[in-house]
C-alpha cells in the first residue's frame, strides 16, 4: 500500500476574485505563499518520502514551499495531475459563466470529469507503484481533487455545502491496484461561495 495525501494549492489573485481558473497559469498570491508555509508546517507531523506536483505554477510553488517545511528534495512534477481544463470559461466569474453557458450549454473546451480521470488516476498508479509502501504529498487542484472524490464516493461528497479549501490535505491509499479515499478535509461552504470557488 501507498499513502497518497493530495493537497490543494494555496490561495491565487483569481481564487481571491472568485474566477474559474481551469488551466490558467495563475501564480500564488501572498495569502497562497503563507497558506503553503502553514500547511507544510503542519505535515511536518507525518513522515513523508517524497513529493510531487502539477505543473502550474500555483501548485508547483505550493509544492516546493512544502518540500522545504517538511525537508523533502524539491517536487517532482507530473503533467497529468494540471487542473481540469474549463476551456472558454477561464478567467469568468461563476456568475459570467452562467450568463454566458447557461446550464445545459456546453463550454467549448471544457474537460469532463471522465477525461480527468482517465489521465490523473494512472498518473497516480504509477506514482504509487513507484513509492510502494511510501507516504507521498501529490499538490494539485480543486477541480482534480473534487473529481476524484466525486468518483470514489459515487457522487455523495462534496456535498453542495462543502467545498475543498486552498491547502486542505486530502488522504488516499493506492491499494491492490485500486486508488482509495481515506479522508476527505472538507470546509463548510460560507453564504455566498459559489461553484468556482473550488476550482
Amino acid at each position: 500500500m501507498t499513502r497518497l495525501s493530495i493537497v490543494r494549492h494555496g490561495q491565487t489573485d483569481w481564487n481571491l476574485h472568485k474566477k474559474i481558473q481551469g488551466s490558467t497559469d495563475i501564480p500564488l498570491n501572498a495569502t497562497g505563499r503563507a497558506e503553503a508555509a502553514a500547511v507544510g508546517s503542519a505535515l511536518r507531523e507525518r513522515d513523508w518520502d517524497a513529493i510531487v506536483t502539477s505543473p502550474l505554477k500555483r501548485a508547483h510553488e505550493t509544492a516546493r514551499i512544502i518540500a522545504g517545511e517538511v525537508g523533502l528534495a524539491p517536487p517532482r512534477v507530473i503533467a497529468e495531475l494540471t487542473e481540469r481544463h474549463h476551456g472558454q470559461i477561464e478567467g469568468l466569474t461563476f456568475e459570467e459563466r452562467q450568463a454566458r453557458f447557461p446550464d445545459g450549454v456546453a463550454v467549448p473546451g471544457l474537460e469532463t470529469r471522465q477525461q480527468v480521470l482517465d489521465r490523473v488516476i494512472p498518473a497516480l498508479g504509477r506514482i504509487a507503484t513507484e513509492h510502494e509502501g511510501d507516504s507521498v504529498l501529490v499538490v494539485s487542484h480543486g477541480g482534480v481533487i473534487g473529481t476524484l472524490i466525486r468518483h470514489l464516493t459515487d457522487g455523495k461528497r462534496p456535498r453542495h455545502d462543502e467545498i475543498i479549501a486552498n491547502g486542505s490535505v486530502h488522504d488516499f491509499a493506492w491499494e491492490d491496484g485500486k486508488l482509495v479515499l481515506t479522508h476527505f478535509d472538507s470546509t463548510i461552504r460560507q453564504l455566498g461561495d459559489a461553484f468556482h470557488t473550488i476550482r
